[in-house]
């Protein structure tokens, strides 16, 4: 089997330190194993994505001394293979239409129980309002997708995590439910990320999936999206998170922390190396 890994950054900004965490370690593990390290572009949200910012990562990415394999993937071009694994697993994924705004979604929740939580990794834990739009005979892409899971299946789920929490990471499909919910696929005109990811690194073969432990929880709806549609699960090494002085994870706002920036300022690629313990 070869190794193989990948970054997938949104041009929706600069890269910042934690960016440069998450590529280097996956770009050096391929490396160490012989594997490949591709580069995935996830431009799916075109009113912000922009090619300033796609080139922009090339140019931090080269400074940084990491190399890719194969051409670049870029997300905006696969929209139809998305689309036809949605229409051929509509039933496995219990496809729904939803109609709903987050404003209704929000005045739709009861005061929740004690312990019972109102949010997971896919936002607000979606109650239920228009799951009777399931099993519809042709899907509307111009509308949002959901998919719910089948809980009389009572089904197991797993997967295998390499970072910070190692070891097999076990969960059903009723406490999927309970915290994840009904998680959007399809936004109106575009994949959500979710699908898109899980597709992605299905076609590209993607053995070891790295990225932060902030998307720990979202690696749950994946595990179930590859169960449901059948493709081979990754491994998955999450990382610790790159904070700023106040203990908040870097965002793309935080552009004082930007590679760009560091690179004006005449830092080296091993200068960066070295402030993320490198």
């Amino acid at each position: 089997m070869t190794f193989i890994t990948r970054f997938a950054p949104s041009p929706t900004g600069p890269l910042h330190l934690g960016h440069a965490y998450s590529a280097i370690i996956s770009h050096d593990m391929a490396r160490r194993e012989g594997g490949k390290f591709y580069l995935r572009i996830e431009d799916l949200d075109q009113s912000r994505s922009k090619k300033k910012w796609e080139n922009k990562i090339f140019d931090d990415l080269d400074w940084l001394g990491l190399s890719w394999d194969g051409p670049v993937v870029r997300q905006s071009e696969q929209i139809d293979r998305y689309k036809n694994i949605l229409i051929k697993f509509r039933k496995e994924l219990g496809l729904f239409e939803c109609n709903c705004s987050r404003r209704d979604i929000k005045n739709a929740l009861t005061a929740p129980h004690e312990n019972e939580k109102l949010s997971g990794p896919d936002g607000i834990i979606y109650p239920g309002t228009c799951r009777g739009n399931m099993f519809l005979s042709q899907l509307n892409f111009e509308n949002v997708l959901r998919m719910h899971i089948n809980l009389s299946e009572n089904k197991s789920f797993s997967f295998c995590e390499l970072g910070l929490r190692k070891g097999e990471i076990l969960f059903s499909s009723d406490e999927f439910s309970k915290t994840v919910g009904d998680v959007v696929l399809w936004r109106r005109g575009y994949p959500a990320y979710h699908l898109a990811c899980v597709v992605d690194d299905s076609e590209q073969k993607i053995t070891h999936v790295v990225r932060g432990l902030d998307l720990f929880g979202a690696t749950k709806i994946h595990t179930v999206l590859n169960s449901y549609i059948g493709f081979k699960k990754p491994f998955y090494y999450h990382h610790r998170l790159i904070c700023d002085e106040n203990g908040r994870r870097l965002s793309k706002r935080h552009d004082s922390k930007s590679i760009c920036k560091y690179r004006q300022e005449g830092f080296k690629a091993s200068d960066v190396r070295a402030l993320l313990g490198f």
